[in-house]
C-alpha cells in the first residue's frame, strides 16, 4: 500500500552526512516505492463494480489541506466505459468532429459527444460568427451541464485560393462534359447557373488555357478551355460534388502552378478578425491553413500571448501545402500539434506520396512531442452511405496502427447524412485496432530522442520513459499523473503504454487540451505537493464512482515532486 511502501531513493533532508545529490540543485529528488508485501494482487475484474449512489455522492468532493470542498470532474463518456469495460477497454486516439449544419443543434452535439467526440472543430471557411459563436457555447453548455470535456477547436480560412459559397446553396454536381465559369465577378444573387465565384482576383490573369482546374483536392476536375475577362470558362472532365468555399488548385503540364498565388499572405485580414473571434470565446485549439514557415506559427502565438494573458490556447499547424512539407521540422517545433491535412496535400503533391508523407509527419510529431491530427476523406463515402468502403476502413487503421494522436471527420459531421455512424466506425476501428496492437504485442520500433530543453525537465522524461516502460513489462491497471501544465501528461502520451493515463489537473483548459492527446483520460481535481494524500483521496473518489477497485496495480507520478510510485489499489 502507498503508506507502507519503501522507499528506495530518500529526499535530501532525511540525509546527513555526505553532500547531496546533484539532482538536490535542481528539484526534489525522485523516489520510487514498490508496493509492500501485503498479500497476492487481487486478479483484475473486465467489468468494474458500480458503487451506491449514497456513496457516490459522499465522495464526489472532498476537502483540500485548506478545508475547501475540491470536486473531480472526468468526461460523462469516459465514466460510463470505465465502468462498463474496464481500463483495457479504453480507447486511446481520439476523435475530433467538424460541427455543420448536420450536428449543430444541442441535441445533435450531445450525440457526438456521448459517441466518443473529444474535439469539436469548428472551420471559419463556412458560416459566419454568429453561428460559430453559438455552436462554441452550446458545446460549453454540454460540458457543463451534462459532465463532458469536450474542446473546441477553430480552423482558420487561411489565403489560398477557393471558391464562393454557390450563391447560398448547400452543393452542386458538376457533370462530366459540362462547361462551367469561374469568375472574379461580384454578383448579385441568385448567381448564373453553372458559375462559381473565386476569392482571388488574379486568378483569370495567373491560369491558362489548356491548364487543369482540381476542386477540393481532386474531388471534381476542369479543363480550361476559354478565357473572358473576368470570366475562365472551364469544362468539366471528372464529374464531382462542388462544396461551398472549396478549394482550388490549377496544374501545367504535370506540375501545380505557382504564380501570384504563392505570395498570398498564411494569414489574411479575415483569419486575423476570425482569431480575434476565437480568442475572445476561449476556443482551446486554433488550426492555421495552409502554414508555409514557422514565424508564422511564432507571430501568431506571441500575438495570443499579447491579446490574452494566461491563455492556454494552443496553436496547430495545418500541413497541407508543398511549402509546408520545405519547412516541416521547424514549422512542427514552434507549433503545439499539427494536422495532416490530405485533402489539399494531395492537390499539391503527387497523390501517390502522400501515404508516405502520411507517416513521416505522424512519427516527427511524436519525436518532438507534438500531437498529430490526421484528416480529410477518412470516411469520404459516408457522407451520403451509411457504411464505409473496406479501403476507408483500411485507411483508419493505417492512422491508428501509425499511432496518430487523433482522427479527425470533416464533412461526414458537418454536412453528412450519417454524422453518428461515421463516428461509430472511427470508434469501433480505433479499439479493435489499439486491441490487436496490445494482443499482439507490437511495440514499435521508434526510437524517441530526448526533447528536453533543461535538467529539470530531463529528469521528467527519463521518469516518464521509465514508468512507460514499468506499466508494459508489469501489466499495470494505468497509469496515474498529477500535473499542473500537463507537459508530464505529454510525455507519458508520447512513450503510448499499453494501460491508460489518468491526468489530473487542476485547470479546466488544460484537462480539455489533454483531450487531444492519445491514451490519456484527463481529470480536473484539487491536488496539493503531499503525494500520499492525492493518492488516497483521489483512489477514494474513483472507487466510490466505480471507476478503479482494490488491487488494481497503479504507476503513480508527478510533476510538482518529479516523483514516481507502484502500488496496488488499497
Amino acid at each position: 500500500m502507498a503508506a507502507a511502501a519503501h522507499s528506495l531513493l530518500h529526499p535530501p533532508a532525511a540525509r546527513k552526512g555526505p553532500a547531496p545529490s546533484p539532482l538536490s540543485h535542481h528539484s526534489p529528488s525522485p523516489f520510487l516505492r514498490f508496493p509492500a508485501a501485503t498479500g497476492p494482487r487481487l486478479p483484475h475484474l473486465h467489468r468494474l463494480r458500480s458503487a451506491s449512489p449514497a456513496a457516490a455522492s459522499d465522495l464526489t468532493a472532498f476537502p483540500n489541506p485548506n478545508g475547501i470542498l475540491a470536486p473531480i470532474d472526468v468526461d460523462a463518456a469516459t465514466e460510463a466505459d470505465l465502468r462498463e469495460n474496464g481500463f483495457r477497454s479504453t480507447r486511446r486516439t481520439k476523435l475530433v468532429c467538424t460541427v455543420g449544419p448536420a450536428t449543430s443543434s444541442p441535441e445533435q452535439l450531445e450525440a457526438l459527444a456521448v459517441g466518443g467526440m473529444n474535439v469539436a472543430r469548428v472551420n471559419m471557411c463556412h458560416g459566419d460568427r454568429e453561428w460559430h459563436r453559438g455552436v462554441i457555447r452550446a458545446v460549453r453548455r454540454l460540458n457543463e451541464e451534462k459532465g463532458f470535456a469536450v474542446a473546441v477547436m477553430m480552423d482558420t480560412e487561411g489565403s489560398e485560393i477557393h471558391m464562393g459559397d454557390l450563391g447560398g446553396a448547400a452543393s452542386a454536381k458538376a457533370e462530366d462534359g459540362e462547361v462551367w465559369t469561374f469568375s472574379v465577378r461580384a454578383f448579385e444573387l441568385p448567381l448564373p447557373e453553372q458559375t462559381i465565384n473565386v476569392n482571388y482576383d488574379g486568378f483569370a490573369e495567373d491560369v491558362r488555357v489548356g491548364d487543369e482546374l482540381l476542386v477540393d483536392g481532386g474531388m471534381a476536375r476542369f479543363e480550361v478551355i476559354e478565357k473572358l475577362g473576368p470570366d475562365v470558362k472551364c469544362r468539366c472532365t471528372d464529374p464531382g460534388l462542388l462544396l461551398p468555399r472549396a478549394n482550388l488548385t490549377f496544374w501545367r503540364d504535370g506540375s501545380i502552378v505557382r504564380e501570384r498565388n504563392a505570395m498570398l499572405p498564411t494569414i489574411s485580414s479575415k483569419d486575423w478578425l476570425d482569431i480575434d473571434f476565437g480568442i475572445a470565446e476561449g476556443v482551446d485549439f486554433i488550426a492555421v491553413s495552409f502554414v508555409k514557415s514557422a514565424e508564422v506559427i511564432k507571430h501568431l502565438k506571441s500575438y495570443i500571448a499579447a491579446r490574452s494573458r494566461g491563455s492556454d490556447i494552443a496553436v496547430l499547424a495545418k500541413i497541407e501545402s508543398i511549402d509546408s512539407l520545405k519547412n516541416l521540422e521547424e514549422i512542427i517545433r514552434a507549433s503545439d500539434g499539427a494536422m495532416v491535412a490530405r485533402g489539399d496535400m494531395g492537390a499539391q503533391v503527387p497523390l501517390e506520396q502522400v501515404p508516405s508523407i502520411q507517416q513521416k509527419i505522424v512519427q516527427l510529431c511524436r519525436q518532438l512531442n507534438k500531437p498529430v491530427i490526421v484528416a480529410s476523406q477518412l470516411l469520404e463515402s459516408m457522407i451520403e452511405y451509411p457504411t464505409p468502403t473496406r479501403a476507408e476502413v483500411a485507411d483508419v487503421s493505417e492512422a491508428v496502427r501509425q499511432r496518430a494522436d487523433a482522427l479527425m471527420l470533416s464533412g461526414e459531421s458537418a454536412m453528412g447524412r450519417y454524422p453518428e455512424k461515421a463516428l461509430s466506425v472511427l470508434r469501433s476501428v480505433s479499439l479493435r485496432i489499439e486491441k490487436w496492437w496490445r494482443e499482439e504485442k507490437r511495440h514499435e520500433a521508434l526510437e524517441l530522442q530526448g526533447v528536453s530543453s533543461s535538467f529539470s525537465d530531463k529528469i521528467s522524461e527519463e521518469i516518464c520513459n521509465s514508468a512507460a516502460k514499468m506499466a508494459n513489462g508489469l501489466g499495470a491497471d494505468a497509469v496515474f499523473v498529477f500535473t499542473k501544465t500537463g507537459h508530464m501528461a505529454s510525455l507519458l502520451s508520447r512513450c503510448r503504454p499499453d494501460c491508460p493515463v489518468f491526468a489530473f489537473t487542476t485547470s479546466t483548459s488544460v484537462r480539455r487540451r489533454l483531450n487531444l492527446q492519445w491514451g490519456l483520460i484527463p481529470f480536473r481535481l484539487s491536488f496539493s505537493d503531499d503525494m500520499d494524500s492525492n493518492l488516497n483521496r483521489t483512489f477514494s473518489l474513483l472507487k466510490a464512482r466505480g471507476m478503479i477497485q482494490s488491487g488494481d496495480l497503479v504507476i503513480a507520478l508527478s510533476d510538482m515532486l518529479q516523483s514516481i510510485q507502484v502500488m496496488n489499489v488499497p
